[in-house]
C-alpha cells in the first residue's frame, strides 16, 4: 500500500508499506518528515517530479532504515517529490521524470528482463559494449569458452570485465613504470601509496600538540 505525507503543492512523501500503519506508526513518520501531515488520498492528480519507479534512491535506502530504527516495520520504500507545472521540464530525465499523478502503482514496474544472451564472438561484443577488455583477456575468455564447451553469456563476459577492470584490479597503475627506457622502482600505485603514508606519518605530530 502507498501513503502520503507532506504538502500538494509543496513536496509530497511516498511511503510503501507491507502492512497497515498503526496511528502510533503514521506519528512518527509525520515527526520524521517535519512534522508534515499524512495525506488521506490514495490518489493525488496534479504534476510532480520524482525518482524514476525503477530507481530505489540512495536517499530512501537510508529513510528506510531510520525507521526500522524508530520501531516502524513493514516499510518497504519512501521516496521524495516535488510539486511542479505541467510546463516545467527542468529535471535530469537519467535520474528523475515527472509524474502526472502519484497513485497506488508509482511504484509498480512492469518490464520483463531479457533473454540471456550467448555471445559467438567476445571481441565483437566486447568493442560494441565498451567493455574496455585487452586483446589478452579477450583470448583469455574465448579459451575459456573453448575449455568449458559452450559459448560465455552476456553477463559472463561483462561480469569478467567488471572485476578485471583497472579500477577494481589497478593493471595499470600497479604494473611496471617505465621512464627514458629506465624501469622506476615504484609503480605509479606504489607512489600513490607513499604519499598516503607519509602524510599519515606527519598527522601523528599534529595530534599530539593539539
Amino acid at each position: 500500500m502507498i501513503h502520503f505525507f507532506g504538502e500538494v503543492k509543496k513536496t509530497v512523501f511516498t511511503v510503501q508499506t507491507s502492512t497497515p500503519l498503526s496511528k502510533l506508526d503514521i506519528q512518527k513518520l509525520e515527526w520524521l518528515f517535519g512534522n508534515q501531515s499524512k495525506i488521506e488520498e490514495s490518489v493525488i492528480t496534479d504534476f510532480f517530479i520524482g525518482p524514476r519507479a525503477t530507481m530505489i534512491t540512495p536517499w530512501s535506502t537510508n529513510a528506510v532504515e531510520i525507521t526500522q530504527n524508530m520501531g516502524v516495520e513493514g516499510i518497504i520504500r519512501i521516496e521524495e517529490y516535488y510539486h511542479t507545472t505541467k510546463e516545467s521540464s527542468d529535471f535530469d530525465p537519467m535520474l528523475s521524470q515527472k509524474y502526472f499523478s502519484l497513485t497506488q502503482d508509482i511504484f509498480t514496474i512492469n518490464i520483463q528482463p531479457e533473454e540471456v544472451l550467448e555471445i559467438d564472438n567476445i571481441a565483437t561484443f566486447n568493442q560494441s559494449e565498451g567493455l574496455a577488455l585487452n586483446d589478452e583477456e579477450v583470448s583469455y575468455l574465448e579459451n575459456l569458452s573453448k575449455k568449458i564447451d559452450r559459448k560465455l553469456t552476456d553477463s559472463e563476459v561483462f561480469g569478467f570485465s567488471q572485476v578485471n577492470s583497472e579500477h577494481c584490479r589497478h593493471k595499470i597503475f600497479n604494473g611496471k613504470f617505465t621512464v627514458d627506457g629506465k624501469e622506476m622502482p615504484s609503480s605509479l600505485f606504489k607512489l600513490i601509496k607513499k604519499t598516503s603514508s607519509s602524510s599519515q606519518t606527519l598527522l601523528f605530530p599534529l595530534t599530539k600538540i593539539m
